[in-house]
């Protein structure tokens, strides 16, 4: 049996990691400033989070979800202590376009609406529920195409209210940042009155913190540096560090109803054993923090590179989630520094670089970069 041949590959093969760097086959050593796909939060094979995981799997690996489980009662306990989150329940699932095919049904449940608003350039995941709501029509078979999905432009609240005032909305759904959509970051201005103008028409508020939370942006979530409190927050990537899991916080106007969710593999002793490490590093470790620095360190470094060259257009983003936006295509810059300098970035779009990388990047990593990043615009003179 072949593999079904969906995704462009580099040619390089990963043998092992540690920290922020990869190894590959032939012996060579990459900077990872990309965490595939901010998956990566507190480092790759830290000794606690192995630790942790293999403790786990020699008690038991895995039951149902129809006994009691305490580990999932502690982790969740954790995720609220450091989240800010803990008078809210957590529903705990495998990835994050199931933790927004929850959050939607949960929506609708609760107000009994059908139509949902989100925004231009929005990507919530590739499942069906999740992927109409995403604003990348090339990933929509006709099976996902429907009428209850409305997209408006991001920061314009006036679109918002337009499309509210009709009443048929469970739910508004946005990205802490735009991560796909090239780190498209909210107005703080814009999320307060977004917030304010769900509760006035009871449409449930649902914040997409997939890729921009888990302490990225330097908060846990990004929406906290606006002092919201969304109906309904989802998570995924970096809360399991590589360990397929996610999960939905849920405010405490939703009474849970039995059979209304279930999973066969979220929350199972595993995930809460790497969930439960993660936890524990960003706190023992100040990841948050780090995050916060380093990616200031990285902004002011780019722009002092753009003063001298004049090749950036604009950068985005909060922490150690960065978007840089050329102004031409940056396919042979991405590849001069992974083939020529050995560091992992991503992209948006033709013109956008993105910057995940594990959250215990250290400034002195991060120059690497900045150098490797600003010789080769020198070289393109």
């Amino acid at each position: 049996m072949n593999l079904f041949d969906v995704y462009n590959l580099w040619n390089v093969e990963l043998k092992s990691a540690e920290g922020c760097y990869l190894y590959d086959s032939a012996g060579n050593k990459y900077l990872d400033l990309y965490g595939g796909h901010a998956v990566i939060s507190v480092g790759h094979s830290h000794r606690l989070f192995i630790e942790s995981v293999e403790r786990q799997m020699r008690r038991i690996a895995f039951f149902s979800n129809s006994i009691i489980n305490r580990e999932q009662e502690n982790y969740a306990k954790k995720l609220g202590e450091l989240s800010g989150y803990s008078d809210y329940s957590l529903f705990m699932c495998n990835s994050g376009a199931e933790a927004n095919e929850n959050a939607l049904k949960l929506a609708s449940f609760k107000t009994k609406k059908s139509r949902v608003l989100a925004f231009c350039g929005a990507f919530h995941g590739r499942t069906s529920g999740a992927v109409a709501v995403t604003d990348i029509p090339q990933y929509r078979a006709p099976y996902n195409c429907s009428d209850n999905a409305v997209f408006v432009p991001l920061n314009n609240i006036e679109a918002v209210r337009d499309e509210l005032k009709s009443g048929e909305y469970c739910a508004v759904i946005i990205e802490g940042i735009q991560g796909v959509g090239g780190i498209k970051v909210p107005d703080i201005d814009f999320l307060q009155k977004l917030s304010t103008l769900c509760k006035s028409e009871n449409v449930m508020l649902i914040l997409d913190e997939i890729q921009s939370g888990c302490g990225r942006s330097g908060k846990y979530f990004y929406h906290q540096y606006s002092g919201i409190r969304p109906d309904l927050i989802t998570v995924a990537k970096g809360i399991g560090n590589g360990f397929p899991m996610a999960g939905v916080l849920i405010s405490p106007e939703f009474e849970p109803v039995k059979g209304s969710l279930g999973t066969t593999f979220g929350g199972a002793y595993l995930a809460c054993a790497a969930g439960s490490a993660v936890v524990d590093i960003m706190t023992n470790e100040n990841l948050m923090e780090n995050a916060a620095q380093t990616g200031d360190f990285i902004c002011s470094e780019l722009s002092r590179i753009n003063l001298a060259t004049g090749k950036i257009k604009e950068l985005r983003g909060k922490g150690l989630m960065i978007g840089i936006e050329m102004n031409e295509p940056v396919a042979e810059i991405r590849r001069k520094l992974l083939f020529d300098c050995k560091i992992f970035t991503g992209v948006s779009s033709t013109n956008i670089i993105r910057l995940l990388p594990p959250l215990c990047l250290t400034r002195k990593d991060a120059a690497t970069f900045i150098g490797a990043f600003e010789q080769i615009l020198a070289n393109d003179r």
